[in-house]
């Protein structure tokens, strides 16, 4: 059964796109009753996608609202008086045109608290960019190809988490509402400690330098192989009699049977060794 120490607390979303969305949905699986407010156009993340959208909101009352308007913005106000959670995804400029910055919040709401998630922190909140150029300031992108996933974007959404617990714990301890920005450039510059620690590199002791840890062709498509502990290695050198240079004779063991047949060989001797799945779920 999973915890809900968020029951009877109401949090009010106005963030789009997908780490509010993804950071909303978190917070509402741990028992806050969420609100989502969105511009009369919608939020792109449910033209782009759809069923992600509809799972994300799933368990969430959906208002939509044109906060430049004075009417909707009373409305607004209505759904924050009995909030304690704010979530944003503008920049600081926005929030202040929309008279959503935190001194004008904290007056008019001295219970809410608020976290604003961003691009790049302080001092350079304004500047605009999206997960991809994130990543790419970071090194942690191989061109030409893509991300496979929204790693700044997932990163982000976890530490907005994190800092509206922190921050609702603080109003329970000592009744003092707070604010805070969460940077999704930080985010995921804390997510690439391991290649600024050099494991992930290329050559790194997870970047191709241990032959244990790797992906290897099998005769229809890859596997993973991630066996690091000495029991793991100990097993996989027995079981396919390897000498010391197991790389090479690796490569070419695998390319002997299917991906599924090694995860099924794999499984029957506790190892950690996957296929390489090409669907997304």
């Amino acid at each position: 059964m999973m915890l809900q120490p968020l029951k009877g607390t109401r949090l009010v979303t106005l963030a789009l796109n997908v780490p509010g969305p993804v950071a909303a949905a978190r917070l509402v699986e741990l028992g806050a009753e969420g609100v989502k407010i969105e511009p009369p156009s919608g939020d792109p993340l449910k033209v782009v996608g759809r069923l992600w959208y509809d799972f994300l909101t799933r368990s969430q009352t959906v208002v939509a609202l044109d906060l430049k308007k004075d009417e909707d913005r009373h409305k607004l106000d209505l759904y924050l008086n009995d909030a304690g959670l704010l979530l944003t995804s503008f920049r600081p400029s926005a929030l202040r045109r929309l008279k959503l910055d935190w001194e004008f919040l904290h007056h008019r709401h001295p219970r809410l608290c608020v976290v604003n998630m961003i691009g790049y922190p302080p001092p350079n909140e304004e500047i605009p960019g999206h997960d991809l150029t994130y990543q790419a300031s970071l090194g942690l992108l191989r061109p030409p190809e893509l991300p496979v996933t929204l790693h700044a974007d997932m990163a982000g959404a976890e530490r907005a988490v994190n800092v509206s617990l922190a921050l609702l714990m603080n109003f329970a301890r000592t009744g003092q509402a707070g604010q805070a920005y969460v940077s999704l450039y930080q985010a995921i510059r804390d997510f690439a400690g391991p290649l600024t620690a050099g494991l992930t590199k290329p050559g790194g002791v997870l970047g191709g330098g241990l032959p244990f840890y790797g992906v290897y062709q099998a005769s229809d498509g890859w596997v993973a192989v991630a066996a690091l502990e000495p029991v793991f290695i100990k097993r996989i050198t027995a079981e396919l009699n390897l000498s010391a240079k197991a790389g090479v004779e690796l490569e070419a063991i695998f390319k002997t049977r299917t991906a599924a047949e090694w995860e099924r060989w794999a499984k029957e001797r506790d190892l950690p060794i996957a296929a390489v799945s090409n669907q997304p779920f």
